[in-house]
């Protein structure tokens, strides 16, 4: 073996590229963070509204803003995400599903669903204004 080799010892991010499974894996992890940071903010969102009209009138300003926008998509997106990857760990709790081509296509298709019901909830949140 020679040490003085610049080649890596193992394969890395630079030649390995990551399974779906595995990058929606690390993925649902990073929503349930998004979604506990959410419930923090409802939290927050209804004390406000409870208890000092002024105090909400300026938090729905950041809410309202670009930035707070983007924010509640993310959040609205982390959550539907999070809830179908979550079916699929139902089925693969059953013993279902773990078909290579099967957890594949159900990885594509929990991120399929979840951009589509991302859109549909926030079209409805946009007519009901």
């Amino acid at each position: 073996m020679n040490l003085n080799s610049k080649l890596p010892l193992s394969p890395h991010l630079q030649i390995y590229k990551l399974p779906l499974t595995a990058v929606l894996s690390v993925i649902h992890r990073a929503t349930g963070v998004i979604l506990a940071l959410g419930a923090v903010l409802l939290v927050w969102i209804l004390t406000v509204a409870a208890n000092d009209v002024e105090a909400y009138g300026r938090l729905h300003l950041h809410l309202a803003s670009w930035y707070g926008q983007l924010f509640l998509l993310g959040l609205t997106f982390s959550l539907y995400l999070h809830f179908c990857n979550g079916i699929r760990h139902l089925f693969w709790d059953i013993g279902m599903g773990f078909e290579l081509e099967t957890v594949d296509k159900t990885a594509k298709l929990a991120i399929v669903v979840s951009i589509g019901l991302t859109i549909a909830t926030w079209l409805v949140a946009a007519n009901l204004e």
